[in-house]
């Protein structure tokens, strides 16, 4: 009689678990998405009715620049309404970039190794403060300039009213263009520990580096040398800080390289039998001795 074989519950097992797991990480996906969503629009929703007064903030740099008179214009019907709630959107998303991070990270951290978490956490956190920084420098620093640089270039007859939505689409470009700029110390960084990047290497081709620093600023800003030289200069300076913790970071993963390969060599000699160097000679030593003796018996033999 046939004996009926039964299935094995292993496989069957397996794969669902890993089915469910894939599905739990795109429940899990799903979750943080809409979280994200929510608090953008909550933000959105409370910054909607001053709106008006974000655009005004956001253009006074060009405003206070311009001469007694003149003022921005609408060439569109739908530019007063609209252009001042795509702004109201944008700064919603910027103000809600430590949330989004934040659910990034505890999507991702519970399958980093302990060293990798201790890596990452401050770049997520350093990285968030470089971007408000570079925009808070176009802000202030970069746009009085560039603005007042504009205005008293004017040419003669010609009266400069600018468009209040190709001033939003120069201040996004702006903008993103030195927040993602500032973010090259954390980009150097993040190369050098995935080894694509020598930081004894970038040191040498220095010069290099810094031509390619400007012609970058080049493309980023307006055509006019001033607010170029205003982004590279940042940049270089930038690329020598992350540099000086690019090195750091070598140096302790180096470390951590060496005493984990130093940890395993001691376990290995631990786990070794004892007496197991000397297995060998003892064995041996019988054998030598039943050489001698045989030899020795040769010898009283021919005698």
């Amino acid at each position: 009689m046939a004996v009926s074989e039964k299935p094995d519950p292993a496989e069957p097992l397996g794969d669902a678990g890993a089915e469910g797991s894939f599905i739990s990480h795109l429940l899990e996906l799903r979750n943080r998405l809409l979280y994200s969503v929510i608090t953008i629009g909550v933000i959105f929703l409370s910054l909607v009715p001053f709106s008006n007064r974000v655009y005004t903030l956001v253009a006074e740099p060009l405003t206070s620049q311009l001469p007694k008179g003149a003022s921005m214009i609408a060439t569109e019907v739908s530019s007063p309404f609209l252009t001042p709630i795509k702004l109201t959107l944008a700064v919603a998303i910027v103000l809600a970039i430590p949330f989004l991070l934040y659910q990034l990270w505890a999507f991702v951290a519970p399958g980093l190794y302990r060293h990798e978490r201790r890596l990452i956490l401050p770049l997520l956190v350093s990285s968030t403060g470089l971007f408000y920084t570079g925009m808070a420098f176009a802000y202030f620093v970069v746009f009085p300039f560039v603005f007042k640089f504009f205005v008293h270039t004017v040419p003669a007859g010609v009266t400069m009213m600018t468009d209040i939505k190709a001033y939003l689409d120069f201040v996004f470009s702006m903008f993103f263009a030195f927040g993602v700029a500032f973010e090259l110390p954390v980009a150097v960084v993040l190369l050098a520990w995935m080894g694509v990047l020598n930081p004894d290497t970038l040191a040498k081709k220095r010069p290099y580096i810094i031509l390619v620093v400007f012609i970058v600023a080049a493309f980023l800003t307006p055509p006019d040398v001033f607010s170029q030289t205003l982004l590279a200069v940042p940049m270089w300076l930038l690329f020598e800080i992350g540099l000086f913790f690019a090195r750091r970071v070598i140096r302790a993963k180096n470390a951590r390289s060496m005493a984990t390969a130093q940890i395993a060599a001691d376990r290995a000699v631990s786990a070794r039998p004892k007496g197991a160097d000397f297995d060998g000679p003892a064995r041996r030593a019988p054998a030598g001795k039943a050489s001698r003796a045989g030899r020795q018996g040769t010898r009283q033999r021919k005698r």
